[in-house]
């Protein structure tokens, strides 16, 4: 691994924040941002990202790599869960086994953010369609994760889930809904238009983005200790799994994709896991799946090991592979 990028990495101040808020944790500070202002934040990053994804998308021409991008997309969020999910039920129940299956094969939009800025500290360019690919990822895991958990367990009927619920859940969360809302008034919006909003959806997003990970790592802090106790197959699930659907679709991405900054997206996109849709969904779907197991895989290890060493790891093996 280029040692410059991962210490590039290690000195974002974004990322500083977040091991700040670990630390606050384990001093037992009283240290914590009012949860208002966390749920504000989560959803101005996501209506910045999507408004400039859109912007860009309008700039782009429509070609045979963003249609590979977005099929592709779609298949990493099948295939992820239902081989997941059998390594998975060597050790959990298959609700369990569901639920991490389903939120492994989803997408964490703070950790795509994040990614996002690490690309532009390195001047990487992106193209604005990759948004478009990570809010197309979010529902079809939900939904394979639902049906392996119908399929392997024959005590439950199908009418003891509530797929109607699930569904809507999956496909109009207000995650799902305002980014791809955010992209396609990004796409309608002029240029003059775009420009009259850059001082909210540009100039401020670091600030916004730091304070949003000093708040993941104190989340993130008082969920690790506890869960350690949980036993190392769930720790070293949360580290392992990551680190193959990245380095697999940070090589495999060549084939169709051009850009590096487009790779490294998806590369994340591969190996992030979903600590916000998928644990609400589940919550409704199946009420036997632990939440106190699936969250805290996503957050407090696969999250921090990601915007950590995940984006410099993988992009290193992109520009071994030019």
């Amino acid at each position: 691994m280029d040692l410059h990028l991962l210490i590039d990495n290690l000195t974002n101040p974004a990322l500083l924040f977040f091991f700040l808020g670990i630390i606050a944790v384990q001093l037992k500070s009283d240290l914590k941002i009012p949860e208002n202002s966390s749920k504000f934040i989560s959803l101005y990053l996501l209506l910045a990202i999507g408004f400039k994804g859109g912007q860009e998308l309008a700039h782009s021409k429509f070609d045979l790599e963003i249609l590979w991008s977005l099929l592709f997309g779609v298949f990493l969020a099948v295939v992820v869960p239902i081989y997941a999910y059998f390594i998975l039920r060597r050790k959990f129940s298959v609700e369990n086994a569901g639920a991490i299956a389903a939120a492994y094969g989803s997408v964490s939009a703070v950790t795509f953010v994040t990614a996002i800025s690490f690309l532009e500290i390195e001047q990487i360019a992106f193209s604005g369609h990759m948004v478009a690919v990570m809010a197309l990822m979010e529902a079809p895991s939900i939904m394979i994760g639902l049906l392996l958990i119908m399929i392997f367990n024959g005590s439950k009927k199908k009418s003891d889930v509530p797929l109607k619920s699930v569904l809507q859940h999956a496909l109009f969360n207000g995650s799902v809904l305002l980014i791809i809302g955010s992209l396609v008034i990004g796409f309608l919006a002029s240029d003059a238009q775009a420009e009259g909003i850059k001082p909210f959806t540009t100039d401020i997003f670091k600030g916004f983005l730091a304070v949003f990970l000093l708040d993941m790592g104190i989340t993130s802090g008082k969920k690790l200790n506890d869960f350690i106790k949980k036993g190392w197959f769930a720790i070293t699930f949360a580290i392992i799994i990551p680190i193959i659907n990245g380095t697999i679709v940070a090589v495999v991405s060549g084939m169709f994709v051009t850009e590096v900054g487009n790779r490294l997206l998806f590369a994340i996109l591969a190996a992030s896991a979903s600590y916000i849709a998928v644990p609400a969904a589940m919550k409704i779907a199946v009420p036997k799946a632990s939440p106190s197991l699936y969250i805290p895989m996503a957050l407090a290890i696969t999250f921090p090991f990601n915007i950590t060493l995940g984006m410099p790891l993988y992009l290193c093996i992109i520009q071994n592979t030019l």
